[in-house]
């Protein structure tokens, strides 16, 4: 399959269903403290500061061309094959011994294609140009697109997703600069008030054959 890095695409296939699900919860990560906004600042203000920073990391991350209140668990669950089989046909990026499902739920149609692009456990690059390991498509199909990931070896990553409904290839916004396609990210970590935490993003691919479920959230 054609791999290429640094927010652009390649290839996915569609994956039957699972079974067997197995709750996880997310490795917390302690980034250091640091100021975002200065002392004083009212709400309506703050709001537009953090739906500036969104707006900006959805430009870096979904735009190139190349992904409830509190944060919902994603569920990681056992593939039906036993660990150590092969992956299955159309598994996506540089071939290992590990690979992951990714199951978009609420997909709004068929058109277009889902991005799925994947991030290193590295919080400076999260949601910035060409910060993520790379990033595959996979055929847009109502209510549930599934696809297949290698990622380089067990450990703890980050994904985010988008339906790139016109199959364009970049991540669209309206006029005044919000976004127009479905997107989401792993643990189905809340947008509500700007960017996801990179601590609410972080999960736990500990071997082979799991699956992880993002849900689309549309404008």
């Amino acid at each position: 399959m054609p791999v290429s890095y640094g927010g652009h695409l390649t290839a996915l296939f569609h994956l039957p269903g699972l079974t067997d699900v197995m709750p996880f919860a997310p490795v917390p990560y302690m980034p250091p403290r640091r100021r975002v906004f200065r002392h004083g600042l009212s709400l309506l203000g703050l709001l537009r500061a953090r739906r500036s920073r969104l707006l900006l990391a959805m430009a870096a991350l979904l735009g190139c061309g190349t992904t409830a209140l509190t944060p919902a668990m994603a569920h990681v669950q056992p593939s039906q094959a036993p660990q150590g089989t092969q992956p299955p046909a159309g598994c996506t990026g540089p071939a290992s011994g590990t690979w992951v499902r990714v199951v978009v739920e609420g997909v709004r149609n068929a058109s277009g294609q889902v991005a799925i692009t994947l991030y290193a456990d590295d919080s400076s690059r999260f949601l910035v140009h060409h910060g993520a390991l790379y990033v595959g498509r996979v055929k847009a199909v109502a209510g549930t697109t599934e696809g297949c990931i290698y990622v380089p070896r067990p450990g703890i990553y980050a994904i985010a997703v988008y339906h790139d409904a016109n199959g364009n290839g970049k991540f669209d916004r309206n006029g005044v600069g919000l976004p127009a396609e479905g997107y989401g990210f792993s643990n189905n970590a809340s947008t509500l008030l700007g960017l996801p935490s990179f601590d609410s993003v972080r999960l736990n691919i500990a071997r082979s054959g799991l699956t992880t479920h993002i849900r689309l959230k549309y404008p």
